[in-house]
C-alpha cells in the first residue's frame, strides 16, 4: 500500500500528509489509532509513533494523552471588515501570494452576472480565471467578470502577480469602494477538484462578491472558491449594552483564518 525506497515511517508521514492536504482529513479530525496504522501498514508501533512526531514537529498534528492525533488548525487571523484583496489578505496572514492565470476571455454575460453588474443580458463582458496560491499551495479559484469597460484596462497587467485593485486603483484612479459580500457552500465539480487538487464532491467555501466604485457603479463580480481545509472565518459581533434597545449588532471583526500548516 505504500511505495518503496524510503523509510516505513516517512512513507506513513506522506500518506497522512498527503490525506491532509487533499481535504480528507478537516482541522481537529482525529486520526487513526497507532494500533489502526500499525494494522493497515503492517508496521511496529515504534514506526507509527516516528511519523507521528514528524507530523506533530511539522504542526501539521497535535496529540492529546489517551485520545490519539488530531488535525491541527494552525490558521492566522486575518481582518475581513475592511474590504481586501487576495494578496493583502495572503500578506497579512504571512503567506506568500501567487496566481496561475486559466483562462482570460471576453464572452457575452450570463443572466445572472448582468444582473449583478447592471448590464443588459448578453452584453460582452471579460472573465478572469484565476487559481490562488499561498506559498506554492492552492488555496482558492476565483471566477471573476468584469464590464469589458473595466475589463479592457487590464490588458497588458501582469494579473498572475498585480491584483485588480491595484491596476484599476494605482494606474487608472479607480477607486474600489465599497464590497457586497454574499458566503456560502457549494461541492466541487471536476474542474474545481483538479485546480484546487482536492476530491471531487469536497465541500468549498464559496464567497460572491459584488465590488463597486463610486455612484455605486459595479466594477465587477467575483466568486471565490476556498479550500476548507484552508480557510475558515472567524465572527465578532458587540452587543449594545443599552437595556430594551434590539438594534442589529455592530461587526467588529470578520476574520478568515488561513492554515499553514503546509
Amino acid at each position: 500500500m505504500l511505495a518503496s525506497g524510503k523509510p516505513r515511517h516517512e512513507q506513513i508521514s506522506n500518506w497522512i500528509r498527503e490525506r491532509i492536504d487533499g481535504g480528507v482529513y478537516a482541522p481537529n479530525d482525529q486520526l487513526l489509532s497507532e494500533n489502526q496504522i500499525c494494522e493497515q501498514f503492517g508496521v511496529s508501533r515504534i514506526t507509527v509513533r516516528r511519523a507521528l512526531q514528524t507530523l506533530e514537529s511539522e504542526g501539521l498534528i497535535f496529540r492529546r494523552q489517551g485520545l490519539g492525533a488530531f488535525v491541527a488548525d494552525n490558521r492566522v487571523s486575518q481582518d475581513m471588515v475592511r474590504l481586501t484583496s487576495f494578496v493583502e489578505d495572503m500578506q497579512q496572514a504571512g503567506l506568500a501570494a501567487t496566481s496561475v492565470i486559466v483562462s482570460h476571455d471576453t464572452v457575452p454575460c450570463p443572466d445572472a452576472i448582468a444582473e449583478k453588474l447592471n448590464l443588459s443580458s448578453g452584453k460582452k463582458v471579460v472573465v478572469l480565471e484565476r487559481l490562488r496560491l499561498g506559498n506554492g499551495e492552492p488555496i482558492a479559484f476565483d471566477r471573476t467578470w468584469l464590464p469589458a469597460f473595466y475589463g479592457q484596462l487590464l490588458e497588458g497587467s501582469d494579473l498572475e502577480n498585480e491584483t485588480i485593485y491595484r491596476v484599476l486603483e494605482e494606474d487608472y484612479e479607480i477607486e474600489v469602494l465599497r464590497g457586497h459580500y454574499r458566503l456560502g457552500a457549494v461541492n466541487a465539480d471536476r474542474f474545481l477538484a483538479e485546480q484546487l487538487h482536492v476530491r471531487e464532491g469536497l465541500a468549498l467555501f464559496l464567497i460572491e462578491r459584488t465590488s463597486m466604485t463610486t455612484h455605486d457603479k459595479p466594477v465587477y463580480f467575483q466568486r471565490r472558491y476556498y479550500r476548507t481545509d484552508k480557510v475558515s472565518y472567524e465572527l465578532e459581533l458587540v452587543r449594545d449594552g443599552e437595556k430594551g434597545k434590539h438594534n442589529s449588532m455592530p461587526l467588529r471583526e470578520f476574520a478568515p483564518k488561513f492554515n499553514q500548516g503546509s
